[in-house]
């Protein structure tokens, strides 16, 4: 089955809007493209249910069950219970409130592994913990392919390890991290695994119980949805850790990591991205259980974003005048490419908007990332990024204008 891009694109307004005509972007790594059933239920919710959510009044009860089928659509698309979802301003936030409260958990000799892949807003607040006495292991990339080995981390698991926090892919790296076998790792040494999901989520929403994660955290803004952080976490350990939010809230669970009130009208509007999901589900055929149809999805998904990354890769790849970040098999990473490049990256990034192309350039707060691999952090990387609503026609024109400018 292929995707058809004509009908996925339809579900964009940001392609039918002129003043974003002749352009083509590729910096989804950043922030995608919202589909038009998040636009749809966030103007419902501000014309129609913008008040007091959970009240006895008709748009009350309606404000609030908005919310609540947000959250018990995200869980059963990704195999989860529907109170283990949590809501957030960002990820970022939500790994701060996550990091507090494991600060209350460990105890000084207590140890967590991080990596140096990551995204700052993830490791951050995890290495934080060593003013606490908290010992911080860092699990080390290779230096010149950027690569997590499992084996590696099997040296530093030890029965002092509490967390093996971690990201499904990097957001300059991009190679997919075997994360099934990671968090089979962790627990098999008594650890909880907690990943990163911001840079692989757009990529596919993966089935959680699946993967074994008991955190699984990524961004809904960079997922076709409103600027929310959505977690992902399990039962066994949100019991565990102590209470972050008020505390007659803390019986309920997904209550206990929020502790400011959620923004209700993004909440609801989060329901819009399984909209969306299931309506490509439908228009491809595929019927069944939630799980099904997010397996069909995201099989549509990464079919046609290896088909435009490959020959991408192939040739960046065979460039003496770049440096590509990461392996080169596109069925092994996300399509987040990276480029150290002998031209100012900012400069190039420039040079490529003027000819419509969006891209980005910087250290996108990989600088651990980078520093590993011996990049500078500045000025940077060029990065060319994009997702399943990019077309054929979009990734020929990038190569010609890189052809052209490197």
């Amino acid at each position: 089955m292929t995707l058809d891009i004509d009908f996925v694109r339809s579900q964009f307004p940001a392609f039918a809007e002129p003043s974003l005509q002749g352009q083509a972007f590729f910096e989804n790594a950043g922030g995608s493209y919202t589909a038009k059933p998040v636009i749809d239920r966030l103007i419902r919710y501000y014309t129609q249910r913008k008040v007091q959510p959970y009240g006895a009044y008709e748009a009350s009860r309606l404000a609030g069950e908005e919310m609540d089928e947000a959250r018990r659509r995200i869980a059963a698309w990704m195999g989860v219970e529907t109170d283990e979802i949590s809501f957030g301003p960002s990820s970022t936030q939500n790994t701060y409130v996550l990091a507090q409260a494991m600060r209350k958990l460990l105890t000084p000799g207590e140890a967590i592994i991080v990596t140096n892949q990551d995204h700052e807003a993830n490791t951050g607040p995890w290495r934080r913990l060593a003013d606490e006495g908290i010992r911080v292991i860092e699990w080390q990339i290779d230096p010149e392919t950027g690569r997590l080995d499992p084996a590696q981390l099997g040296d530093l698991l030890t029965d002092a390890v509490r967390f093996v926090c971690f990201p499904h892919c990097s957001n300059v790296v991009g190679e997919i991290n075997p994360v099934k076998e990671i968090c089979a790792m962790a627990h098999a040494s008594g650890a909880f695994a907690i990943v990163d999901g911001v840079s692989y989520a757009p990529h596919g929403l993966p089935n959680v119980d699946d993967l074994g994660a008991d955190v699984y955290l990524f961004s809904a803004y960079k997922t076709y949805g409103p600027h929310q952080g959505v977690m992902a976490i399990r039962r066994a350990l949100g019991a565990l850790l102590p209470n972050q939010g008020h505390f007659f809230n803390g019986d309920v669970l997904y209550k206990r990591f929020t502790p400011a009130g959620p923004d209700h009208a993004q909440v609801a509007a989060c329901a819009g991205m399984i909209d969306y999901f299931e309506a490509l589900a439908a228009h491809h055929g595929i019927s069944g259980t939630p799980t099904t149809e997010a397996t069909g999805v995201n099989t549509l998904m990464r079919a046609h974003e290896i088909q435009l990354l490959q020959p991408l890769l192939d040739h960046l790849g065979s460039k003496n005048s770049v440096r590509l970040l990461g392996g080169r098999d596109a069925k092994s990473r996300a399509p987040t490419v990276a480029l150290a490049t002998q031209k100012d990256p900012q400069a190039l990034a420039e040079a490529l908007a003027a000819r419509g192309l969006m891209v980005g350039a910087g250290d996108f707060y990989a600088v651990r990332a980078l520093n590993a691999q011996n990049v500078a952090p500045h000025p940077g990387v060029l990065r060319l990024s994009f997702v399943h609503y990019t077309q054929q026609a979009e990734v020929d024109a990038l190569l010609t204008a890189l052809d052209d400018l490197l």
